[in-house]
């Protein structure tokens, strides 16, 4: 597969792109874990069908040491009993934050309060940007339908 447009070559997309990734840094460098942050990354990715983020947040997370039996289970991570509490609600929220079309009602108040017993407010608020900066992320992939499968860890800086 080739991708649509030269996405990462092209000069205004460079410029798209830093303010994106100003939001990311903002995002990893906050007191969100770092764990939650792949996973969350992950479940979007997977749900979106983006295979370059899938791919990419994978990789990442393995390289800094998660585990492969808990890789291969986020995409079940329901039924799986390798998640905390905590990443469990994250990745509820995130589901339910990237399926926010698919439910009349957006995210329901259960997934926000199991959630909010786990982080505090700046975590929060990481979390509900990280979803929304990952969803975005994803479908740029997917319109331009970024190849998937190339990507080495630290790839992009």
């Amino acid at each position: 597969m080739e991708p649509r447009l030269d996405f990462f070559g092209s000069p205004l997309a460079g410029k798209v792109l830093r303010h994106v990734n100003s939001a990311g840094k903002a995002i990893s460098d906050s007191s969100l874990p770092g764990t939650v942050q792949e996973l969350v990354k992950i479940r979007a990715s997977q749900i979106n069908g983006c295979g370059f983020c899938t791919d990419m947040h994978t990789k990442d997370a393995a390289h800094a040491g998660e585990t492969a039996q808990r890789l291969h289970l986020v995409a079940a991570w329901r039924e799986a009993t390798v998640f905390t509490d905590a990443e469990r609600a994250a990745l509820e929220l995130a589901e339910q934050g990237t399926r926010i079309a698919d439910a009349s009602g957006g995210v329901t108040d259960e997934a926000w309060a199991q959630a909010a017993k786990h982080f505090d407010e700046e975590q929060l608020l990481a979390l509900i940007s990280l979803i929304a900066l990952i969803n975005a992320y994803n479908r740029v992939n997917v319109i331009n339908r970024q190849p998937a499968g190339d990507y080495r860890p630290g790839q992009f800086g």
